[in-house]
């Protein structure tokens, strides 16, 4: 191989004795005059790899999927100790089918499930709350003055009085619209997660602890009650649980892949190769991700599909250069060494394009990108080896089908003995041509504008209750939405910290501006409810006025609020009483409610900061999905930045060409605004779920430019007419792009039926991006070489005949 990435004119070489074994690239030489040594370290490395992608596990942690590095979460964790409500949480609701709460066997039930919880791992004991735990406390006005105990009495044994005793207690506990629907059908078991198992020291195992609750669920369940279960650890489990169904896609796509690519080249030996090479790259980077200590999350799990796509594109191209080598002639050795001169600087151009693409992924400061950057760097940085190395030397072994290598010479043997063209190359050569090529590039900027048209309803965050990355059917979200419509205090809570001096959250005017944030609060669309210190005191201040409604005010004697906050519950201040939380259940967590309550939060809290009271956002699961998307808005285009860049920098490297670069990326820009605008239209949000896709789109759609472009540029140096090259890629590796492009979609477009939305939604995308990126290589890299790449003139003589040319 010549620099810059020219082609020599390759003779057809029929035996080895006329073959140069010491001819090429060192690195050729290298690699096939030791091939046995390279199978056998091949060999090596995926005995070991192999055994250590056995250990690899699925699992997430909640740290891991916030950003960590924003302020908000990073008020957060400066104050966890104190926010252990308003953290990691579950809720498990158990509704009364027949009835009310108010029922001895719902109560027993209650208990026994109540005390399986208590006992699993990774559970706050501590903070755990339902009707069963002494924390939950009833608070009441009598002729004494105020009187609180246990909800559930000392004395409770299931008999009426002791009923309606629970009842009385349950209704002066503040807890009707928290820890009781207000239809008194249900009651919730309010657990809070640790970050680990206590027992073991290791991470909590949100796939375990899923399982276990649905244990609990399937056992207490019956026509007397039902089990409602929410939180994020329950999204996760079920996300994990539900994986099973990715691997049942995983299988059909690579069935699909290996099925449609034996049909089209009719060698069994070749596809075998090419499929198990990719195999082969994905458990080397499962096996290397479990040497590290990483664990696949139910965000990376596509990652693995991705490389076996991109080792599928790059191994069929070196599987149909081998092929037309042989076609010609050429023994099995010597086309493998002629594939690899030709073809290896553009594959390796384009996996570091993709590897560089991947990593740039790790700006998003989210513990899960950036994991998913390093597992997806790696798998492409391997199949450099996989399959830019070990499917050309294993195809010098095994060879093909001496049937199959004439077929792809079929269009090429058509023209020599003067047969028709091949319509469908003969269609797209005519994007070479002026005419044709105005009318490609003309309909790429309507649909670059409709696309940036239809990109500016793409909302950033989720644009549905509940869990998006679940179905709307499914199990999780109708308890979701049981939960909103019988609960003021939703699975949907923003807490606001308000940070004091030492000893000082009590004080009048700090309590007087909680009040005052409440109230604006509780004006806002999307937001249920509140809970504050503030509330607190107007409640209890009305209970010493003898229940007065008309003293349903806060106290303005500091020693009054002094006293009523001294018995509040911890959850509202904490113990050196320099934090106050303000609760503010959301009726969801969409991406507009939050930017909502956001708004507000931070125009008060710039309109009211004093010395003695500071107002910052924010915990809970609605805080830490506020502040996941604003890291998110801000790293969509960063990272496409990025992205491009990398792209950009690479193909310039490889090409030497500015005009060379615009005719490669321009597409890939084209995919990226269609595929934002398809997002919109669909009604996908941009979250740290669907990120990634956008960024690995262009990784995807850069291989096929860079081995269009390469072929075309390396005819155009010989001499030839644009419309004489580009007919020639087309013959050699355009027909791969083609297959590849359309095999690939088919793949994934089946998850669109998977019962994970999540799933479902990166299968549309794919597919999506698949075939534009296809299209945009097969017809405006032409039309884009035709205005912007020189053309050799008129009367030039070609250096090497069409044929000659796809052969070098």
């Amino acid at each position: 191989m010549k620099a810059g990435g020219t082609v020599d004119n390759q003779p057809v070489v029929r035996t080895l004795e006329e073959f140069d074994c010491h001819s090429g690239w060192w690195i050729e030489q290298v690699l096939f005059n030791h091939r046995g040594v390279v199978m056998l370290v091949c060999l090596l490395i995926t005995l070991v790899l192999g055994f250590g992608s056995s250990k690899t596990r699925l699992n997430a942690s909640f740290e891991k999927t916030i950003p960590t590095k924003h302020p908000y979460i990073a008020n957060y964790l400066k104050h966890k100790s104190d926010l252990s409500s308003f953290g990691n949480v579950v809720r498990i609701t158990v509704e009364a089918n027949k009835g009310t709460i108010y029922d001895k066997d719902y109560l027993e039930t209650l208990q026994k499930i109540n005390d399986e919880i208590f006992v699993l791992p990774g559970v706050d004991r501590v903070g755990m709350q339902s009707l069963w735990t002494p924390s939950t406390q009833w608070r009441g006005v009598t002729e004494e003055g105020f009187e609180s105990g246990p909800v559930m009495p000392d004395a409770y044994d299931g008999s009426p009085a002791a009923l309606d005793q629970v009842k009385r207690n349950v209704e002066r506990s503040g807890e009707i619209g928290q820890l009781v629907a207000a239809n008194y059908k249900s009651s919730i078991v309010y657990v809070p997660l640790l970050s680990t198992d206590a027992t073991t020291g290791k991470a909590l195992d949100y796939g375990k602890l899923s399982q276990e609750l649905e244990v609990i669920r399937t056992k207490y369940s019956d026509q007397n009650t039902t089990i409602h279960i929410t939180g994020f650890a329950k999204v996760l489990g079920d996300l994990i649980g539900g994986l099973r169904w990715f691997l049942v896609f995983f299988a059909t796509a690579i069935i699909i892949s290996g099925g449609f690519l034996l049909y089209y080249i009719r060698c069994w030996r070749a596809t075998s190769v090419v499929v198990v090479c990719s195999l082969i790259a994905v458990v080397w980077q499962l096996g290397i991700l479990a040497f590290l200590h990483y664990e696949l999350n139910p965000y990376s799990i596509l990652v693995p599909f991705l490389v076996f796509a991109i080792g599928m594109s790059h191994g069929s191209q070196k599987m149909n250069g081998i092929l037309q080598d042989v076609g010609r002639g050429t023994i099995n050795i010597v086309a493998a060494r002629y594939t690899f001169r030709r073809l290896f600087l553009a594959g390796l151009t384009a996996l570091l394009a993709d590897a560089v693409g991947f990593a740039v992924l790790s700006v998003i400061q989210i513990r899960v990108i950036q994991e998913l950057a390093l597992a997806a760097s790696i798998g492409v940085a391997i199949l450099i080896v996989t399959n830019l190395i070990l499917v050309p030397i294993l195809l010098s072994y095994v060879g093909v089908s001496a049937k199959a290598a004439e077929r792809s010479l079929k269009t090429e043997l058509a023209e020599k003995t003067g047969g028709a063209k091949n319509p469908m190359w003969q269609f797209l050569d005519l994007f070479t041509k002026k005419k044709w090529a105005t009318v490609a590039i003309v309909v790429g900027v309507i649909l670059a504008v409709l696309g940036f048209i239809g990109r500016r309803d793409l909302k950033i965050g989720d644009l549905d209750p509940g869990a998006p990355e679940l179905r709307k059917s499914s199990r999780y979200n109708r308890d979701n939405a049981y939960l909103t419509a019988n609960y003021g205090a939703s699975s949907d809570v923003l807490a606001i910290m308000v940070e004091t001096p030492d000893g000082a959250c009590s004080l009048s005017d700090t309590v007087q501006r909680v009040d005052a944030l409440e109230w604006r609060l509780r004006q806002v669309e999307g937001v249920e409810s509140t809970n504050s210190i503030a509330l607190l005191n107007r409640r209890v201040f009305g209970g010493y006025s003898e229940g007065s409604m008309k003293w349903y005010e806060l106290p303005r004697n500091q020693d009054m609020i002094n006293t009523i906050t001294s018995k509040a519950p911890r959850g509202l201040y904490n113990d050196p009483c320099n934090l106050l939380t303000i609760s503010v259940f959301l009726k969801d967590h969409k991406a507009d409610t939050l930017n909502r309550v956001v708004k507000a939060v931070e125009e008060f809290s710039a309109a009211n900061q004093t010395e003695n009271a500071k107002f910052i956002l924010g915990a809970g699961t609605s805080g830490i999905d506020a502040a996941s998307n604003i890291v998110v808005a801000k790293a969509s285009h960063e990272m496409l930045y990025w992205v491009y860049g990398a792209v950009i920098l690479l193909c310039f490297i490889t090409f030497r060409s500015w005009r060379a670069v615009l005719v490669a990326v321009l597409p890939l820009m084209l995919t990226s605004v269609l595929c934002e605008a398809l997002m919109a239209k669909l009604g996908m949000g941009v979250k740290v779920a669907t990120l990634p896709v956008i960024a690995l789109g262009v990784g995807i759609g850069v291989d096929y430019a860079l081995y269009m472009l390469s072929v075309t540029l390396s005819h155009l140096r010989n001499g030839e007419s644009l419309s004489n090259a580009y007919y020639a890629t087309l013959c050699f590796t355009g027909r791969v792009v083609v297959f590849t492009g359309i095999t690939l979609a088919f793949g994934v477009i089946t998850w669109a039926f998977s019962p994970i939305k999540f799933q479902a939604d990166m299968g549309i995308l794919l597919a999506f991006m698949f075939l534009w990126n296809m299209l945009g290589a097969m017809i405006l890299l032409p039309a884009l070489a035709c205005f912007l790449l020189p053309q050799p003139a008129a009367n030039a003589e070609p250096k090497l005949q069409a044929h000659e040319a796809v052969g070098a």
